[in-house]
């Protein structure tokens, strides 16, 4: 089957970053599928393991994970789903990644494909619906459908992929006043156009920008990306008993600054239950099901940004790329082999 990889670490301007290669197809079993897969999209998790991790034995590694197909074997304790349906699905990191044309994965991380997308479009919603979901209503604890709520949430770095589902995530199943932020003009207008209440610019002070909008109790932060560069702002900002959570890896937080107001400090990795194969593992089956029905009555739309074209290295380098210079706004999806 054909399939993107590499065998050692590298820039994405060195010979051998990523190159298209030939690989056995392989064989479901257990509660494995085998899917023939026919979208993908890419995210910043792709750059980082690429520059961290390598092929293992001479063996190369192929990365990879969002991604939408059909399935075409299932293993032997599989009960989920059968020969035929269309799935999408974010995979799992001790695993190689969907950048092939079948690949193998745990039924009980994967949802039936929303009906009223495209294969590209539904590519870009698994991992970070998967993380957003998580992050809102497990990690920051904000109460779904609960009418009374006077929740404020903030959400930095708000106009990529994870921000793009949190946005519509939170005006359609809370009560949040949501404030995104984001730098540039159409970045601005994108997250406006999902819902955000405000907007304002990260790159400025945050706390006059609030101000000047009469916002000063925000209760939630969800932190996308340079949490380091904003932590002294968050722990101002939020109030008593205030929650913030992060998803990036800042290299050193002052977490003694948060006991004042006691704060409460949570991460989110999606990649956690099935790492660990939790017992609520299938949690994300239903998670997918579940941001599916709501995509397919309308609720909420993809955050599909750009298609590349067909799945190969040059394409993928050129995602890949896109993603390390920032620029990028939704998702960038790549389809068909």
């Amino acid at each position: 089957m054909k399939a993107v990889g590499y065998l050692s670490s590298l820039p994405l301007d060195a010979q051998g970053a990523l190159v298209d290669i030939e690989l056995p197809r392989p064989v479901p079993s257990g509660r494995d599928l085998l899917v023939k897969i026919s979208a993908i999209s890419v995210n910043p998790v792709d750059c980082k393991v690429r520059k961290r991790a390598q092929g293992e034995n001479g063996n190369y590694k192929v990365l990879g994970w969002d991604a939408v197909g059909e399935v075409v074997e299932v293993g032997d304790e599989a009960q989920l789903f059968k020969v035929g349906d269309v799935v999408y699905y974010a995979g799992d990191i001790t695993r190689q990644g969907c950048n092939s044309e079948y690949h193998l994965v745990d039924e009980r991380i994967v949802g039936l494909k929303p009906n009223s997308l495209s294969n590209a479009e539904a590519a870009a919603i698994p991992l970070t619906a998967i993380t957003a979901w998580e992050l809102l209503f497990e990690r920051l604890q904000l109460a779904e459908g609960d009418l009374s709520a006077k929740d404020t949430l903030l959400i930095t770095g708000a106009a990529g992929g994870v921000g793009s589902l949190l946005i519509q995530l939170a005006k359609h199943l809370t009560q949040a006043t949501i404030i995104a932020t984001a730098s540039r003009p159409q970045s601005q207008a994108w997250v406006k156009s999902l819902g955000a209440d405000y907007v304002v610019d990260h790159a400025k002070a945050l706390a006059p920008q609030l101000e000047a909008f009469g916002l000063t109790n925000v209760t939630h932060v969800a932190s996308l990306n340079a949490t380091d560069s904003y932590f002294e702002q968050f722990v101002a900002l939020l109030a008593p008993f205030g929650k913030l959570a992060l998803i990036d890896d800042p290299s050193a937080i002052p977490i003694n600054s948060l006991k004042q107001k006691s704060i409460s400090l949570h991460w989110e990795l999606m990649f956690t239950r099935s790492m660990f194969k939790t017992d609520d593992m299938i949690s994300q089956h239903h998670l997918l099901n579940k941001v599916s029905a709501l995509i397919d009555s309308g609720a909420i739309k993809t955050t599909m940004g750009k298609n590349l074209g067909a799945i190969n290295a040059k394409n993928l380098i050129a995602a890949q790329r896109e993603l390390e210079e920032g620029k990028a706004i939704g998702k960038i999806v790549l389809e068909g082999f």
